[in-house]
Formats: structure tokens, C-alpha cells, sequence
């Protein structure tokens, strides 16, 4: 598989920022800008913003969104943020006293709180499972599913350390147990390929803003197909049938549109939010997330075996995600270590004791050239 070559000219990265932080979140391209600035004028002539538009840019959203989880449209649903999205799936998964919800230990919050809720409610209980040092978390998910488990809720790769959850086991030990699924992809889809088919999740969630290269505000929600008949989260008026015709909205319906739909939030159809992440999956859709995690792959390679020269610790690839490099630092970190870096123009993060480093297609070996000296 080919390499992808610096797409650096299509973002507003100076050459003397080195910005190696999608993770944090991704710059948005000259051309998700145009779209959403496009987008936003709209408002200025509403005259020309037709009914039919307010269903065509969220279908338009929501068909892109499909094409990068290499699912149906069907499936998808529009959703501001991740905490909506596992509030929906919390509502319509089945919980019963004293049964378990499994996690990964200091996961992302939005995908643990909503989980505590469920199991204060019920009187149940949610286990954040641990790895074993230096390890995936494959094994110690598999471990912690039991009888008991109603739910698993756990990303694709951990946000701190980007090591990787095999989620086709994980989701066979779900199966096997009578337990829910549930996904947070947003540190992984659009730069680490998944099977929907083989995974089978229940719920999977991705925020636009980190590796789906689009905008803060806006993300997609994936919602198998058994619970296509569940209940919402908010009761608006476009997601029920026969809102296309706007001159009998309140011939009331009972009824919803089909597939993922009903749980669209309300005002979903908001041009400069849907028009700007359809751009941004263009331009994913235009490389492929295979070349892109390939790439990105060769990238945390090379910064890591600079890294090792100068005594930085790190999982290989298939540990890790290949978008994702942990850099451990094998003493004390030092004080005010991100704002050293930022002060030279060079934007990582610092997740406890590790050096969080995520490059994307904008970045060159000028980048990587420049954190490793600084490190040095």
C-alpha cells in the first residue's frame, strides 16, 4: 500500500507550527471552511433555503457518514456530541438490578458517566477493567465479561495511550454473554479501520471534530438495525413521518421516519455543521481510511524510533493504534513540558505520564524533525 503524500497545502498550518495534536482535535481544511462559510450564508437569503433542504443536508451528512463506517445510511443517526448519543443508547439498551456494565479504567468520561447513572438507578455496577502493563486491553475486557454483563461500552483505542481494544473479540464475548455492545470511536474512525459486520455492535458513536476531520458541535451515531424501533431521546418534529410536507405538521403522526432517524437531535439541519463535516468526509473518502491509517502508521514509527534513541518508551503498532503513539517517559516528567513545546510551536499533549503524539495528513518530517530535537 502506497503512502499518502503531505496534504499540507489543503489546511492553515504555517510551516513553523508543528501541530501533531489531532487527537486533541483535527484543523479544519481550506475546503470544510469554504463549505461551512458557504453553509452559513444561507441564512442570509432564507428565501432560498427550501423545505426540501432541510432533509437534504442531513441526508447528504448522514450518507457520507455511512460510506466511512461502511454501513447503511439506515444506521446512521445526526448527533451533536458522544454524551447524547450514549444517553440514547443508555435508554434503549436493557439493565436489570445488579448486573455490570464493563469499561475501560480512565476512559473518556462522556463514556463513563452516563454508565454511572445507569447502574446508580438500577442498583447495578460499572467495572473499569485495567490492563496489564504494556499490553493491549483486549484480554482484560474479554475477562470481565461474565453473566452478568448487560453492557460493554469501550472505544476502540484508550485517548491516552492509544493502545487498541480488538473489538470482533470483544464483541463475540458480548454475544456469547446476552451483552450490549456500545462504541466510542471518535479517537478512531476515519483513522483506523473497523468492520461493522464482524464487530456487530449495538451502539457506536464518533465526534466530527478529532479524526473525521469536521467540525466541533456535529457527530454520527451507528444504530444496529434490532434497535431501529427504539425510543428517542427528544421528541422533535422532522424526525416523524410526513415532515416533508410542511403545510400538515400538525396532522400529528405516531409514526417516525425510517431506520436510525428518530433518534436525529432536533435542529439537525444546520447547513454550516452538516455541509462542513460532509466535507470533511470527502476528503477522508478520498484517500480511504486503510491508506490513511497506513500512513499515519509510518508516521508514529518513525517518531518512535527517534524517540527510543533518545529513551522514550512505546507500544509497536498492533499495540497501539497506528495513528496513535504513547511516548513514556521513563522518569519524572518535567515540569511545564507542553508549554515548553508550545512556546517553540510544537502542540502535543501530555496524558499523565506519557507525551500524547497524533499527526495526521498535514504533517511532514519537519514535524517530527522538530519534537524529537526538542526532546532531545
Amino acid at each position: 500500500m502506497d503512502i499518502i503524500e503531505c496534504q499540507r497545502d489543503r489546511f492553515a498550518v504555517p510551516a513553523n507550527v508543528h501541530y501533531l495534536n489531532c487527537a486533541y482535535m483535527a484543523p479544519l481544511s481550506h475546503d470544510v471552511t469554504r463549505a461551512m462559510q458557504d453553509a452559513a450564508q444561507l441564512k442570509e437569503t432564507p428565501w432560498n433555503f427550501k423545505p426540501a433542504d432541510f432533509f437534504s443536508v442531513a441526508e447528504q451528512f448522514r450518507g457520507k457518514a455511512a460510506q466511512i463506517a461502511g454501513v447503511s445510511s439506515d444506521c446512521i443517526a445526526i448527533v451533536p456530541s458522544v454524551s447524547y448519543a450514549l444517553a440514547v443508547a443508555a435508554r434503549n439498551l436493557p439493565f436489570a438490578r445488579s448486573e455490570t456494565i464493563v469499561t475501560l479504567a480512565d476512559q473518556f468520561p462522556s463514556n463513563i458517566y452516563v454508565w454511572q447513572d445507569l447502574a446508580r438507578r438500577s442498583d447495578g455496577k460499572v467495572i473499569g477493567v485495567h490492563r496489564p502493563s504494556q499490553s493491549c486491553w483486549s484480554d482484560a475486557v474479554i475477562e470481565a465479561i461474565g453473566p452478568e454483563t448487560a453492557i460493554v461500552a469501550v472505544p476502540h483505542c484508550h485517548w491516552a495511550d492509544g493502545r487498541i481494544v480488538d473489538l470482533e473479540r470483544v464483541g463475540v464475548a458480548c454475544r456469547e454473554n446476552g451483552a450490549a455492545l456500545v462504541l466510542d470511536l471518535t479517537q478512531s474512525l476515519g483513522a483506523m479501520p473497523i468492520d461493522f459486520t464482524k464487530v456487530r455492535p449495538d451502539f457506536a458513536v464518533a465526534a466530527c471534530y478529532k479524526w473525521l476531520m469536521g467540525p466541533y458541535g456535529i457527530g454520527m451515531l451507528y444504530v444496529s438495525p434490532k434497535h431501529h424501533d427504539g425510543e428517542p431521546l427528544e421528541h422533535n418534529w422532522i424526525n416523524r413521518s410526513g415532515s416533508e410536507d410542511f403545510a400538515n405538521l400538525v396532522d400529528y403522526r405516531d409514526d417516525f421516519q425510517p431506520g436510525a432517524r428518530r433518534f436525529d437531535m432536533g435542529e439537525k439541519s444546520n447547513p454550516p455543521l452538516l455541509l462542513g463535516a460532509s466535507a470533511a468526509f470527502d476528503f477522508l473518502l478520498e484517500f480511504g481510511v486503510d491508506r490513511i491509517a497506513h500512513t499515519l502508521g509510518k508516521a508514529t514509527d518513525a517518531i518512535a524510533s527517534g524517540a527510543d534513541s533518545l529513551g522514550f518508551a512505546s507500544a509497536e503498532i498492533g499495540i497501539r493504534a497506528p495513528h496513535f503513539l504513547s511516548l513514556n517517559f521513563s522518569g519524572q516528567v518535567p515540569a511545564g513540558l507542553t508549554e515548553k513545546l508550545a512556546a517553540a510551536d510544537i502542540h502535543v499533549s501530555l496524558r499523565g505520564t506519557s507525551l500524547r503524539v497524533t499527526p495526521h495528513l498535514y504533517n511532514n518530517a519537519q514535524d517530527s524533525a522538530a519534537l524529537l530535537e526538542a526532546l532531545g
